[in-house]
């Protein structure tokens, strides 16, 4: 009958037979369960030393614990060998191509703060029964000027107001000057919708217009809407009402406008109107009694020109028409750009094309 040692022998061996077998992290557990847990039949013989005789205690208890140090340190050496096999194999079969996006993927880009207010305002007009047109950026003369009653000597017909691309005159006798230029408003689209379609007629012309000009507040390159209005018995009531509405859309359903008298060629009376100060609310002081620097202190903001359709403007279109003793309307126009520093508190009208990605990274 083989002795207590030698018991212990054949514990070591199977154990470490075990050991080498597993081929997991969770069998390897399992052996050390098995053969060095509570109920292994190594641990039994630990605890049993005590009742043994004692010139056995010496050789058991020496054999015993150097087996079950030795399966210790194999499992443990074994577990390591399977840790990092198995990290290898998660980094094979796990891995992650970083050249991808991630989940969800993050946006290429987004709109420019510029397309954003025209496409809000275009929103609004077209939920108040306004078509949105397009025109022309190299337009004629007889558009931008003429049909929109501008005398020949106006100042904006000069060179240093307006680009120019062809001044070569009139093309016929009797149609009037027809040199080509850059447009310096999205007002000629007036008379072109007259001229295509008959009364009524509620549009508004967004888009890309060209001036002279360039310091904080004007670019060279600029963005106008141009609002027109053509039906029987329109009024400035009407076109208070409608800028009214459009405003408070845009700044807030507290606003409120107000007309001062001016003049524009292709309107009569004319209008500027402005639109009471968000900031301050109109009062042209802060919470702290400081003067509101939006308004400059006068609780109303400037943003555009306005009036009713003029009726030389009808008589170019009368063909198609529009007599101006049965139908009326108005006209109003006004900056993107304007509506865009104001909305986002931008303080140079020039930050929205330097393309500086800090700045336009805000508007995502």
């Amino acid at each position: 009958m083989p002795s207590m040692v030698d018991r212990i022998e054949q514990i070591e061996a199977g154990g470490r037979q075990a050991v080498s077998a597993a081929a997991s992290a969770a069998e390897l557990e399992e052996v050390r369960v098995t053969w060095l847990g509570r109920k292994a039949e190594l641990t039994a013989i630990l605890r049993g030393i005590a009742d043994l005789e004692p010139a056995e205690r010496g050789p058991v208890g020496g054999a015993a614990n150097r087996t079950r140090k030795a399966l210790e340190a194999q499992i443990e050496e074994r577990g390591a060998e399977l840790a990092a096999a198995e990290l290898e194999t998660g980094l094979v079969e796990d891995r992650i191509d970083v050249t991808l996006p991630g989940s969800p993927a993050r946006a290429v880009g987004h709109l420019h703060p510029i397309t954003r207010t025209r496409r809000l305002i275009e929103d609004v007009m077209v939920g108040l029964g306004y078509r949105v047109m397009e025109g022309p950026e190299v337009e004629h003369d007889f558009y931008n000027f003429t049909a929109l009653n501008h005398p020949e000597d106006h100042p904006a017909r000069m060179l240093q107001d307006t680009f120019y691309v062809d001044p070569a005159g009139p093309v016929e006798a009797g149609d009037g000057p027809r040199d080509v230029l850059l447009r310096t408003h999205t007002s000629p689209m007036q008379v072109r919708a007259m001229e295509a379609a008959p009364p009524p007629i509620f549009m508004i012309v967004p888009g890309k217009t060209y001036r002279r000009d360039s310091d904080a507040t004007h670019s060279p390159m600029f963005h106008q809407v141009e609002g027109l209005a053509v039906g029987e018995g329109i009024t400035l009531a009407d076109l208070k009402g409608t800028l009214l509405a459009m405003l408070r859309e845009i700044f807030g359903p507290d606003r409120e406008i107000r007309m001062r008298p001016h003049f524009f060629p292709f309107t009569e009376p004319s209008v500027e109107f402005d639109v009471s100060c968000f900031r301050c609310s109109g009062t042209g002081t802060l919470n702290d009694s400081s003067r509101c620097g939006l308004c400059k202190g006068i609780g109303w903001i400037e943003l555009g020109g306005a009036g009713m359709v003029d009726p030389n403007v009808f008589g170019f279109v009368s063909d198609s028409g529009y007599d101006s003793d049965q139908i009326t309307g108005f006209a109003f126009g006004f900056g993107i750009e304007r509506i865009a520093m104001l909305r986002h508190g931008v303080g140079d009208l020039r930050l929205f094309f330097d393309n500086d990605v800090r700045l336009l990274e805000q508007f995502s």
